[in-house]
């Protein structure tokens, strides 16, 4: 158990630092695609891990379990072996006052012979970001309530759609709708295979379309996918009963609605679950607003991922009405509220806020933020 946290714990240090490390040293062209690599790292893992656990099923015995948990210590060893080659981004320099060696830094990233005016950026948000003296105090303010907002409902909204379900218990699911034990750990492998290709099309795309677009795509995707779902298996499941094995065609049917809705997901509200609040966050608030994303995402997927099993058994396929409406309600939510932030450099994201229809009115004009820096001049004069 102590080392089922310790692992646990890793992960989500892992998922609250790799987002940020990708959003800090990625081109702002580009920042969509270099963090969806992000995404594609989670769902190549999902892939592999289901073509090993699909390979030792196959092991006369039943011990074939152990060689597909033990295996997990490969890609561990890869980790560890990885982030000690891996070095700081310019930001992180900046805030330790080492300024030459950040600008080398920044200049090697970018490839260009001058970064003048992105360094000078990054120095100017550090330097701000310096006067907050508590950054979980500085989440309550009014003009964060913003990056505070998305940080919150983004990964609830994530977890919600359902997809959990599909990569956590496919092969159970696929078992109670009727496949043998086999044919569902094939059909795991099939769903893990179109989440890794369509996580591709989502670094292709991402920055092309932008943020927006593939949000509201994707939702539209899942919830029409989600009906075909809902109807194949309330047709043949009814309100009890198991419908035994089903018929070729209708196995076909099935994985396949299943397919479309993962690849909605998996190019929009999988990859950009991580690099929206990434890259929302002003360097004063980043690691506390981050931390509250992470922290949201792990606590609905532990929260899915404990009641799941005990709603198919009652809801059956009453279930995926569940998750349905909540695809409705967040693709009404990304439509109103999140402005796009695709092309837009990192430092300048605050911009984007003063400009929307809705959160224009927390954030504060130039004139409120010259009287936040003066208050925080006397308090600092005091002091």
């Amino acid at each position: 158990m102590l080392i089922f946290l310790i692992i646990y714990n890793l992960s989500v240090l892992f998922n609250l630092s790799v987002p940020l490390y990708l959003s800090e040293v990625a081109p702002y062209k580009w920042r969509g695609a270099c963090n969806v690599l992000f995404q594609l790292s989670i769902t190549v893992g999902i892939l592999v891990a289901n073509a090993v656990n699909y390979g030792f099923a196959q092991i006369k015995g039943g011990w074939g379990w152990r060689l597909s948990l033990g295996g997990a210590i490969v890609p561990a060893i890869i980790f560890i072996i990885g982030s000690l080659t891996l070095a700081d981004t310019p930001n992180s320099l900046i805030q330790r006052g080492k300024l030459q060696e950040a600008k080398e830094r920044l200049l090697k990233i970018r490839g260009v012979d001058n970064v003048d005016e992105e360094f000078n950026d990054l120095v100017e948000a550090s330097e701000q970001s310096k006067k907050i003296k508590s950054p979980w105090l500085n989440l309550l303010k009014r003009k964060y309530r913003p990056q505070v907002f998305f940080a919150i409902v983004i990964p609830f909204f994530q977890q919600l759609t359902g997809m959990n379900v599909f990569m956590f218990y496919a092969p159970v699911l696929f078992k109670t709708m009727g496949f043998g034990d086999n044919a569902s750990l094939l059909s795991a492998l099939i769903t893990g295979a179109v989440n890794t290709l369509a996580t591709i099309v989502s670094i292709l795309l991402v920055d092309k379309f932008g943020r927006r677009f593939w949000f509201l795509q994707g939702g539209i995707q899942m919830f029409v996918m989600q009906i075909v779902i809902t109807g194949a298996i309330a047709f043949k499941f009814g309100f009890n009963g198991n419908p035994g094995e089903l018929e070729k065609w209708y196995s076909i049917l099935v994985v396949l609605a299943i397919c479309i809705y993962i690849a909605g997901f998996a190019w929009s509200w999988g990859p950009l679950g991580w690099l929206v609040p990434s890259e929302i966050f002003p360097l004063e608030i980043r690691s506390a607003a981050q931390s509250v994303n992470v922290s949201v995402n792990m606590i609905f997927t532990f929260f899915i991922a404990q009641i799941f099993l005990q709603m198919l058994c009652a809801l059956r396929f009453f279930l995926f009405v569940f998750f349905m409406i909540w695809v409705v309600l967040m693709t009404i939510v990304i439509y109103l509220y999140l402005p796009e932030t695709k092309g837009i450099p990192i430092e300048e994201m605050a911009g984007i806020w003063k400009e929307h229809w809705y959160w224009k009115r927390f954030v504060p004009v130039a004139d409120e933020e010259m009287a936040d820096v003066k208050d925080t001049k006397k308090d600092e004069d005091k002091n």
